[in-house]
């Protein structure tokens, strides 16, 4: 080469423009900013729902004059022979005496997910969530205990906030969608959801909670979810995952039919479709939590 000579020019690799672009981009928003705004929104909805259902007067007596609708007991739910409340049935998990079955056999689908995909941080905070939902519901029912505020029944001063039985199935759906696919994910969550809408409103319907309490429960397991995606590293987080357009209007339609069906009563409309209402707004929820806000959060990422 002679001292006028230009330097070569680089080989020509096929695909390297197309690999370049689509590198990603290290300060993209889903990269450099935490979610930690949902952790909080859903602790102060949280609160928000304890302080006007259960410490003021008027949300008491809204919520008492619901098991005043009917007669008193599940009876005459729809869903009362699957509830586990008669002799010998088989409850739905987890209703009744399957609630720490449930537990556990969530927990060890959990572990056994972490350990084929290997996804320890996903793993762990999945744990997270049902630990601290479940933790956080048995501490803040033991330190928090219902005031009687407007001279109810005693029959009416059992019931604690928020609900156990909610929250089981809301903690795992969450859980598991931290440790699942990124391909099946939106279909574990739409599993997930219409479980929960069953169990919340067959909860509300029957008498073992008020909608307050099946609805804290729901907003308990997503501030947990909230804060253990805040807590993982970007790579790690739950991203979003493409998924049928009519995904969601498929879910939601379902969740609505599955909870009006687990909170339908022979002898009252209103305490059935309050019940149905309740057990919506949680499947709405989860979906959000779950699917709804890692896509929203890509779109606004990509933008």
């Amino acid at each position: 080469m002679t001292q006028h000579d230009s330097p070569p020019l680089p080989a020509y690799r096929p695909g390297a423009s197309k690999q370049a672009s689509e590198a990603p981009d290290d300060t993209s928003p889903s990269r450099t900013a935490r979610p930690w705004m949902p952790a909080l929104l859903y602790t102060l909805g949280f609160l928000t729902v304890y302080l006007l259902a259960v410490c003021t007067p008027w949300g008491q007596r809204a919520e008492n004059a619901l098991f005043r609708l009917g007669v008193q007991g599940g009876e005459e739910a729809w869903i009362y022979p699957l509830s586990g409340s008669p002799y010998g049935s088989t409850p739905i998990p987890p209703m009744e005496l399957s609630a720490e079955p449930t537990v556990m056999a969530g927990l060890a689908v959990i572990v056994v997910l972490t350990l084929v995909r290997r996804c320890w941080r996903s793993g762990c905070a999945a744990l997270g969530v049902v630990i601290l939902t479940i933790g956080g519901k048995e501490g803040f029912k033991s330190t928090m205990p219902r005031p009687d505020l407007v001279g109810a029944p005693e029959n009416l001063l059992d019931q604690g906030f928020p609900s156990g039985h909610t929250a089981i199935p809301a903690a795992l759906t969450l859980a598991v969608v931290l440790v699942v696919s990124p391909r099946i994910r939106p279909y574990v969550a739409t599993a997930g959801v219409l479980w929960l809408a069953c169990i919340a409103a067959a909860t509300a319907t029957m008498g073992g909670h008020r909608p307050s309490e099946v609805l804290g429960a729901t907003l308990l397991a997503c501030a947990c979810y909230g804060l253990a995606t805040w807590l993982l590293p970007s790579a790690a987080a739950p991203g979003a995952t493409r998924n049928p357009r009519a995904l969601p209007v498929i879910t939601l339609t379902l969740a609505l039919a599955v909870a009006l069906v687990s909170g339908a009563r022979n002898d009252t409309l209103t305490r059935s479709l309050v019940s149905a209402a309740t057990a919506f707004i949680c499947a709405v929820l989860i979906w959000y939590a779950a699917v709804g806000r890692p896509a929203r959060r890509a779109r606004a990422a990509s933008d």
